[in-house]
């Protein structure tokens, strides 16, 4: 009865997608176990440049150059003036909380040695009308030294045609030297501190540092929510077959069922004919004798 079932149309069709299911769930597994593991890679070397001691910014990168990614988040500092003629801003950055979308404003900073240095100066809300610059807090003037976090070219975002002036989907240094005719220091810094300190005014919101983390456990969650979506993944190859022996028992037991109804019917024997039907019983009746003559008086 066994292979009788697995033979059917329906069993073969039905094997046959669920194991062909298996393989793919364990490699959706193995990939996110992948991303799970460079996540946390990115995250120790994250925090390790974090806690590094700040060092000046064109120590480590110069117009030109890449940010090397075990310097990303390094603390750097710059020295020179704000160049506020050619500040801009990048479109479509969130805020703080992560629910309000607006801008970065990225001021030039021209440092003593002539080169520029974009700093992105935080966050500042877009107004009602996307189209045109937005009113954003002056920059500093004079000498100062700003200190942040080190941070590359951004390329993941498409430049779009027809922009507004002084707008950008990106900060990207190569694109601003071709704008500006100037040097300009690969990466950007992201500000942490300005010395002197400005008015509370002159400040945009701060871009927050990020949060990460160096444990197995911890790197979990955040970004390292691969795991439990590898995990998760497997689990579900290894119910796969459950769930095959789970519907192969119904459908014996069913089977079986109906084979011992069919056995004891059999059994049985053939049932009583049923009462005819009166309208339908077509057994002449015979005609009643007629009744003798009364005999003469």
């Amino acid at each position: 009865m066994l292979f009788r079932i697995l033979l059917t149309r329906r069993w073969v069709i039905l094997t046959l997608v669920f194991f062909a299911i298996i393989p793919a769930m364990v490699l959706l597994g193995r990939w996110q176990y992948h991303r799970y593991e460079q996540t946390n890679r990115q995250n120790t070397v994250t925090a390790a440049a974090m806690k590094a001691p700040p060092v000046a910014m064109d120590a480590i990168s110069h117009p030109g150059g890449i940010v090397p990614t075990a310097q990303t988040y390094r603390p750097v500092s710059a020295t020179g003036h704000y160049d506020p003629a050619h500040e801009f801003v990048v479109r479509q950055r969130t805020d703080a909380a992560g629910d309000t979308i607006g801008y970065y404003l990225i001021t030039p900073l021209v440092t003593d040695a002539g080169d520029v240095v974009l700093v992105n100066r935080g966050w500042v809300a877009s107004g009602s009308d996307a189209t045109s610059f937005p009113t954003v807090p002056p920059a500093p003037s004079g000498e100062l030294t700003v200190t942040g976090r080190l941070r590359p070219d951004e390329t993941f975002r498409r430049e779009l045609a027809g922009l507004p002036d002084r707008m950008f989907m990106r900060i990207n240094s190569g694109e601003q030297a071709a704008r500006l005719k100037q040097p300009v220091v690969a990466g950007y810094l992201e500000l942490v501190s300005t010395s002197p300190t400005p008015p509370a005014a002159d400040e945009a919101e701060l871009v927050p540092a990020p949060n990460v983390t160096t444990t197995n456990d911890d790197a979990v969650v955040g970004q390292g929510v691969h795991l439990p979506y590898a995990i998760q993944w497997w689990l579900f190859a290894a119910l796969i077959p459950t769930g095959w022996v789970v519907l192969l028992r119904r459908d014996l037991r069913e089977a079986r069922e109906k084979q011992a109804a069919d056995e004891a019917a059999a059994a049985a024997g053939p049932g009583p004919d049923p009462d005819p039907d009166p309208e339908t019983d077509k057994t002449p009746v015979p005609a009643a004798e007629p009744e003798p003559d009364p005999a003469p008086r």
